[in-house]
């Protein structure tokens, strides 16, 4: 088995002060020192990065040995998989772990984003479509498009996306390290408005993620350091899946790569939905949200508007989803989002989560995509006692 002992978190946002080396320092410094872990023994790094041209700040995944002098010869990788890198730098530190190559690793996930126009960063994260059938589309686009199936087949949602986007901005004035503390009604998502405009119909933009600058790191450990740690939690299992790039070649309202992801990850667990406690999601768009409860189990396919209704997602509710804010109100610096997903987890099954803690919390789940839901990964993270 492999444990997170210890996390760093930036605060999420406008960062135009900060350089891409000073993001991954703060986050790197605050995870060791989180851990009680000196540098010294850091056998690994992992950069999770996607920049696709947003910096040009160079050889990325070097600037981790910036984190501590004794760094200096360690190696380090940086990983890329869409707005999944985070996580995507996660596992392949776990592989290096459980095939033995080292005992402590240093995961950290970074973006700068917010430097560069609109029309920039949407290009660059159009890169992360396919090319040949979607250039040009941006990820609004790509996912209105989700929506748009979705509401042919199931119905006028956009009640339901407006009380995502309202939970999510809402769960945010709990998490300090959010971009934005500015609670939304749902009324307010749920019409076009000038202040709320339409992005890519039907999707407006109380419904789309933010621009963000901002890094989050993690210390994983082998089980045979557990009694030197102050505390652990385990990555009990964990499940990546890559679907075909194309939309065309998709029934969009299966969201068949995430689905399986997190089918495989409750398997590989031995548990099921009915077992989680909290989970943090991917929400880039609030449709994305809504698939994700399918994908999830925790309602039938064109049912997931209910748990909003049920109250099951919001905070307090049988599985509270994104307590952090998610990606709509915390941030989506892409690089950063799947180590700051299990960084936020870890807090919650630790007790350690502040104003954002759910109560008794001990099992929860991460699922984190890259591209229109192509690479998925789904861990089930859970707390153990040192």
């Amino acid at each position: 088995m492999v444990y997170i002992s210890g996390w760093g978190h930036t605060k999420f946002g406008r960062q135009a002060d900060r350089s891409l080396e000073a993001l991954i320092i703060e986050a790197g410094r605050e995870a060791l020192r989180d851990a009680g872990i000196a540098a010294a023994d850091v056998d690994g790094m992992w950069l999770g990065h996607f920049n696709s041209g947003m910096v040009s700040d160079g050889f990325a995944a070097s600037m981790m040995i910036g984190i501590d002098p004794a760094l200096r010869f360690k190696p380090a990788t940086r990983v890329e998989n869409a707005c999944a890198s985070g996580s995507a730098a996660i596992y392949a530190a776990r592989q290096a772990i459980l095939s033995g190559e080292c005992k402590v690793a240093l995961v950290v996930g970074v973006e700068k984003m917010t430097h560069l126009p609109t029309e920039e960063v949407t290009r660059a994260l159009s890169m992360a479509s396919y090319q040949p059938e979607e250039a040009g589309v941006s990820f609004p686009a790509v996912f209105a498009q989700f929506a748009q199936a979705y509401f042919a087949e199931f119905g006028d949602k956009t009640l339901a996306l407006a009380q995502i986007a309202a939970k999510n901005h809402g769960n945010a004035m709990n998490n300090p390290l959010a971009q934005l503390h500015k609670p939304l009604t749902v009324e307010f998502c749920a019409v076009e408005s000038e202040k709320n405009p339409v992005i890519a119909a039907p999707l407006k933009m109380s419904d789309c993620s933010l621009v963000s600058d901002g890094a989050a790191a993690v210390v994983l450990v082998a089980d045979d350091l557990l009694g030197d740690v102050q505390k652990a939690v385990r990555m009990r299992a964990v499940a990546q899946v890559n679907d075909v790039l194309p939309m065309s070649a998709r029934k969009l309202t299966d969201f068949e790569g995430p689905t399986r992801a997190i089918r495989l990850a409750y398997e590989r667990a031995g548990i099921s939905v009915a077992d989680l406690d909290v989970a943090e999601v991917h929400d880039c768009f609030t449709i994305a949200e809504l698939l994700i409860y399918e994908a999830m189990g925790l309602a039938p396919k064109g049912q997931a508007a209910r748990l909003l209704e049920e109250g099951t997602v919001h905070a307090g509710g049988a599985l509270p989803v994104n307590l952090s804010g998610g990606l709509k109100a915390k941030g989506h610096p892409v690089g950063a989002t799947g180590v700051s997903m299990h960084a936020m987890i870890s807090r919650q099954v630790t007790g350690r989560a502040g104003a954002m803690q759910h109560p008794g919390a001990n099992l929860g789940l991460v699922l984190n995509m890259g591209g229109s839901g192509v690479a998925s990964y789904a861990s089930i993270l859970e707390a153990v006692k040192v």
